[in-house]
């Protein structure tokens, strides 16, 4: 029987492994090797330490009722969208209502994690730590690694020729980006399209003399706001679209998307990608396609070569005068204190059993949290992850039998796609793998069940955005504010814009009585079809069901 649980790293994954263990009647301690809480969302100006943090600028691309944890939803005060310095608020708000704190070591390093020898029975681990130069050696019944997959920056210098030897300009990765000062009036060279390559293109472009943002690959870009003024997320991710990806052609579904992305702006006369893209990579910036339009930031294609002050890119155009280039190319994750043996067992998080176990371990007492990366908030992913884990360790659930969870692995490991960076080789759909997740702990919500109790909130549940409450209203952990909670997630969108109000006696209630009416059916049928044919799986990636 586990009891004593390591932690290891105090970010919204660590957090939220302490709480569920503390659930669970477990024991858990965190190390934490930096002076606080909230892992690479806590930000700071150095640029030493080898610790990874956002830039000064950063913003939530996930509404705050989307990535929220489970039974304690943020304030109702707080923007949709949240800087860095209001989420890491609301992870010491967090922190403090739980009393988490006194069981994290911070300033504490974890140096190596290594099977006891005789693991093979007890399944115990030894963790040796590192305070103020003092090791101290633990044994631990189980570990939680809550590091993420924001570890050390990718610099794929050898796909850039000439770049560390003609290049005679500056280059760093964004790691190294903190603020748009250093690069005043300079002509600069952004190398990659993702979530941060659109961010930092955009704020450097009101600063540089020029702005370059060069993409390898198709991409599709989205506004956090959606029509009428809502989060994108809280209206795109919900049951009933989940149902219709299920249930519609593959083929439909994705020409249905990009005719959705291309009625904000047609991306083939941007550059961006083409409805003949054999991927569907999405980023999140509302500005730029204006910095496009206006001329701030030139897209370009992937770069070829460097010379001493140009770059080459492979259609032949040439860009001269560059002064410095930024690598927004990603992250890699690894594991340094795990024991070689263990280690060699996570590939990537498609090696472990459902994204969390390493299947080959005499016994199931490590656990990998929050390395995955979803097409919603990782952070609901990883404390579902760390429900189902805890629940685990205290004996409430049980995995399959050793062959049945390699199995299970080989037959959702997809060939890797060489186009893409190994971060989005992890993304999936959110819905379907929290679903998948909440069903092995035993808290995924049955909407037919609440049609026939709950008629409202099973409506609210199926129609409305697949907020992490919805987890919390069976099973294990069953919080007895979900439906409140669920019932309440739009005023709480709403609330923080009631800073004017106007007057509007226009009365739509009719209306919407007779739309919830006309849903009811519809309810009823994915209802019974998701419990008759569970869903089909997810595939990376793409977010779409087989």
């Amino acid at each position: 029987m586990v009891q004593r649980v390591a932690v290891i790293g105090a970010g919204v994954g660590g957090l939220a492994s302490v709480k569920c263990c503390l659930d669970e009647g477990l024991e858990p301690t965190c190390f934490e090797r930096s002076e606080d809480i909230g892992g690479l969302w806590r930000y700071t100006d150095s640029r030493d330490g080898g610790r990874v943090s956002v830039y000064r600028s950063v913003i939530t691309n996930t509404s705050k009722e989307m990535s929220c944890f489970s039974d304690f939803p943020c304030p109702e005060d707080f923007p949709s969208f949240l800087p860095h310095s209001l989420l890491l608020e609301y992870f010491r708000m967090y922190a403090q209502h739980f009393d988490l704190l006194r069981h994290i070591r911070f300033k504490t390093t974890a140096l190596s994690v290594r099977k006891r020898p005789d693991f093979a029975t007890s399944g115990q681990w030894e963790v040796v730590t590192e305070t103020s130069g003092i090791q101290e050696s633990h044994i631990f019944d189980a570990v939680m690694v809550c590091t993420g997959h924001y570890q050390e920056p990718y610099l794929p210098l050898a796909s850039f020729p000439g770049i560390d030897t003609h290049f005679k300009g500056q280059y760093l990765h964004s790691r190294e980006y903190k603020d748009v000062e250093a690069f005043r009036g300079k002509r600069v060279l952004v190398v990659g399209i993702g979530n941060t390559g659109g961010d930092l293109s955009v704020e450097l472009s009101r600063v540089a003399a020029k702005v370059f943002l060069s993409a390898r690959s198709s991409t599709w870009v989205f506004s956090r706001v959606s029509n009428h003024g809502f989060p994108l997320d809280m209206v795109r991710t919900t049951r009933f679209n989940h149902f219709l990806d299920w249930l519609l052609p593959s083929a439909l579904m994705k020409r249905i998307k990009f005719w959705k992305c291309n009625s904000w702006f047609n991306h083939v006369n941007y550059g961006l990608a083409s409805t003949k893209s054999s991927n569907f990579k999405i980023i999140v910036n509302e500005e730029l396609p204006f910095c496009l339009l206006s001329g701030t930031v030139v897209l370009k294609p992937n770069v070829k070569e460097f010379t001493e002050s140009a770059a080459v890119f492979e259609d032949g155009t040439t860009e001269e005068n560059i002064d410095v280039v930024l690598f927004a190319t990603g992250y890699i994750f690894s594991f340094p204190f795990l024991e070689d043996s263990v280690r060699s067992l996570i590939d990537d998080n498609r090696s472990l059993y459902k994204c969390i176990f390493p299947p080959q371990l005499e016994k199931p007492t490590l656990a990998i949290i929050g390395l995955v990366q979803l097409t919603g908030s990782v952070m609901v992913g990883a404390e579902m992850q760390a429900r189902w884990v805890t629940g685990i360790f205290a004996g409430g659930r049980w995995l399959p039998p050793t062959t049945r969870m390699i199995a299970d692995v080989l037959k959702k490991k997809q060939p890797v796609k060489r186009d893409l960076s190994r971060r989005e080789n992890l993304k999936m759909s959110f819905i379907s793998y929290t679903d998948e997740i909440a069903s092995c702990a035993g808290v995924k919500p049955s909407v037919l069940r609440l049609l026939l109790t709950d008629p409202r909130l099973a409506l609210a549940v199926f129609f409305g955005p697949c907020t992490p409450y919805q987890y919390r209203l069976v099973g294990r952990g069953k919080w007895s504010g979900a439906r409140e909670a669920i019932l309440t997630q739009w005023q709480r969108t709403l609330k923080p814009l009631r800073t004017r109000v106007v007057d509007d006696s226009s009365d739509g209630s009719d209306g919407w009585h007779w739309m919830w009416l006309l849903a009811l059916p519809v309810s009823l049928t994915a209802g019974f079809f998701l419990s008759k044919y569970p869903q089909r799986g997810w595939t990376p990636q793409a977010g779409v069901q087989l």
